[in-house]
């Protein structure tokens, strides 16, 4: 949890406590429902909860704004951006009901009220959202057909409204045909040797009728 205050300072008392509350919460869910691997559970901290905030790195959410988390498994990158950012709205939906099941558990344990979760494919989401993120559940020329109707046409961040995604590795040949990506490394924000590949990656879409 240390490892979340230092490189967050300015997170209030509240958020502090959301924060700390998610190694028990996630614990007692994956003994039921298994959504993080054994061995991650113990690094739940870095693996899932400080990566997922490399978003918060890259973008502050405004205010008023509108997130999808698309593939969002047990609830990663979309509960503790959603716990950085409470008067963001957040959509958080995965293909899998189970792993719906405790996404809805968690918000609920946290006193969430910015977060809906939605037991669905991308492609079947309704509305318009200023940022797409996700972690890694496809190839990007696949994730990006899926969302690119979805983007919000007026800009209020500032970065262009997009795509925010989680990845690791060399991503020249899977970005090829994304030549307005631009790729936000994270050992620039983190000093654990865990963000020694992983990247944001933004990608700005137009918003499309």
């Amino acid at each position: 949890m240390e490892i979340i205050s230092k490189n967050f300072p300015e997170l209030n008392q509240q958020q502090l406590k959301q924060f700390s509350m998610l190694e028990e919460l996630y614990a007692d869910w994956n003994s039921k429902i298994n959504v993080i691997s054994r061995k991650d559970i113990d690094e739940l901290y870095v693996k899932h909860v400080l990566h997922s905030l490399g978003i918060a790195k890259v973008q502050s959410f405004l205010p008023g704004s509108k997130i999808l988390d698309v593939g969002t498994g047990g609830g990663f990158p979309g509960i503790p951006l959603a716990i950085m950012f409470p008067e963001t709205q957040f959509v958080l939906v995965d293909s899998i009901g189970k792993k719906i099941k405790v996404v809805e558990g968690v918000a609920e344990t946290l006193g969430l009220q910015n977060v809906t979760a939605i037991h669905t494919r991308a492609e079947k989401v309704k509305g318009e959202f200023d940022f797409i993120v996700s972690r890694a559940v496809t190839r990007m020329d696949d994730f990006a057909k899926w969302v690119r109707k979805k983007i919000r046409r007026k800009n209020k961040h500032e970065l262009k409204n997009g795509i925010l995604y989680l990845k690791g590795g060399d991503l020249t040949e899977e970005l090829q045909n994304f030549p307005s990506a631009k790729l936000y490394n994270l050992t620039d924000y983190f000093d654990d040797s865990f963000f020694e590949t992983k990247k944001v990656v933004h990608i700005p879409i137009k918003y499309r009728l």
